[in-house]
């Protein structure tokens, strides 16, 4: 048996198990259900070595957030401050700059697959507010062990119906499609815009690695223990390789159902979204409707459900690290900061769903892109923390986890500098 595999059988895993499949569930929604479906109708398996290359070029920097929490007891918010207040306020800004897009788009698209399953002929502002409240509800209930709890039952629900999809639809799949690197396919049948909003969430936007190092510390908190490092490392990996997995399973039922076959993906969101459904339902048969419905509704409602709580967690401890002179204080989480940033995340999202009614991939590739341009600089801070004084040489990231971090760093910055010129040059 492995060690991943040895360690989910034991207790000290188990009462450690959480925090990787909350940063999984941010991860599997617009990326997977829009992003990598979309890559699959466009290009059938010949952007899979994009994705892949994604996957495992980002891995460090995701990684990097439980890792630190683990090790010195503080999340990366305190790790930026200690490289300097600059950091922190460049986070910080990138953040307030971001969090709004990035859950209005997340929202968008739950809101309106909502109002496609219950026949819900309302207008979308008031189909965001009806997804939002819920999810408001509980973070205010239950704060963290509500969230925990629940997400673990989703996800369960979201792996086995897609996984099945993917299976099923596999045979009518065209693999010869599949390429290392799609040479021939970007500038005429896949867009190079497309090609960076593919990659900027695949499989989510580094600047949730702060998330993740927040959610393995509320964990800490509410089972009374400190986890280890090797145990958060491996609880986060459980939930990476799951992403990558449900990636794929997204591309291929994309590939088996739309490639080639002369249809496209509608801007409008309401179109998307039956298109969507349609893809589940032509791979498993119409009687899987009402189970495929049930499956990417949960889906998306979890992700707005970490987005939500995510986006104010982070901006509420990087006030309170900027205000604060001691840099290993510990605010009380989910105060009013983080509640005034819920409300206002919550009117962006209700004002941007209102402007961006008609063109919904637009807006997603606009939130994607901006999040590509900001990763690699998100990921130098990541690695500046991790190999920073205050990290244990024992937790520090090996050799090989450095260089391939680096190499993400250059890549992914380098090709984000070549599309600013080639954009605006």
């Amino acid at each position: 048996m492995t060690d991943v595999g040895a360690a989910i059988t034991s207790g000290r895993f188990r009462t450690a198990f959480g925090p990787g499949l909350l940063w999984a569930a941010s991860a599997i929604g617009i990326s997977h259900l829009v992003q990598s479906t979309r890559a699959g109708a466009l290009a059938g398996f010949g952007l899979s070595g994009v994705i892949l290359l994604a996957l495992v070029l980002k891995y460090p920097f995701f990684e990097y957030g439980p890792r630190y929490a683990a090790a010195t007891g503080t999340s990366l918010v305190e790790g930026y401050r200690r490289i300097g207040r600059w950091a922190l306020g460049l986070y910080l800004g990138i953040t307030l700059l971001t969090a709004g897009v990035i859950q209005s788009a997340v929202v968008m698209f739950t809101a309106y697959l909502v109002g496609f399953t219950f026949g819900l002929d309302w207008s979308l502002p008031v189909l965001a507010g009806l997804v939002m409240a819920p999810c408001g509800a509980l973070l205010r209930r239950s704060r963290f062990p509500g969230l925990d709890r629940s997400i673990k039952v989703i996800l369960l629900l979201l792996g086995v119906s897609t996984l099945v999809a993917a299976v099923v639809s596999l045979p009518r799949a065209d693999v010869s499609t599949l390429a290392v690197w799609p040479a021939q396919l970007v500038g005429s049948a896949v867009p190079f815009a497309f090609l960076l909003a593919l990659v900027g969430w695949m499989p989510s936007a580094i600047d949730i690695s702060v998330w993740s190092s927040l959610w393995t510390l509320a964990k800490n908190e509410a089972s009374g223990q400190r986890c280890s490092v090797k145990t958060a490392r491996q609880d986060f990996l459980v939930g990476y390789i799951g992403t990558a997995v449900l990636a794929f399973a997204f591309v291929t039922l994309g590939s088996s159902v739309m490639f080639r076959s002369g249809a496209t993906f509608a801007a409008a969101g309401t179109l998307f979204s039956t298109q969507l459904v349609d893809l589940y339902s032509a791979a498993l048969g119409g009687w899987t409707r009402p189970v495929v419905l049930v499956a990417v509704v949960t889906t998306m409602l979890s992700t707005t459900l970490t987005v939500m709580d995510g986006g104010p967690r982070a901006i509420e401890r990087s006030f309170f690290v900027l205000r604060s002179r001691d840099t290993g204080a510990t605010p009380v989480p989910c105060g009013p900061v983080y509640w005034w940033s819920f409300v206002v995340l919550v009117s962006v999202t209700l004002i941007v769903t209102g402007l961006f009614i008609g063109n919904f991939t637009t807006m997603v590739d606009f939130a994607t892109i901006v999040s590509f341009l900001t990763g690699p600089v998100l990921g130098y801070l990541n690695l500046r923390a991790v190999t920073s004084d205050e990290m244990p040489v024992e937790h520090r990231p090996g050799a090989l986890m450095l260089a391939l971090s680096w190499v993400g760093i250059v890549l992914l910055g380098g090709t984000g500098l070549f599309y600013l010129l080639t954009r605006f040059g």
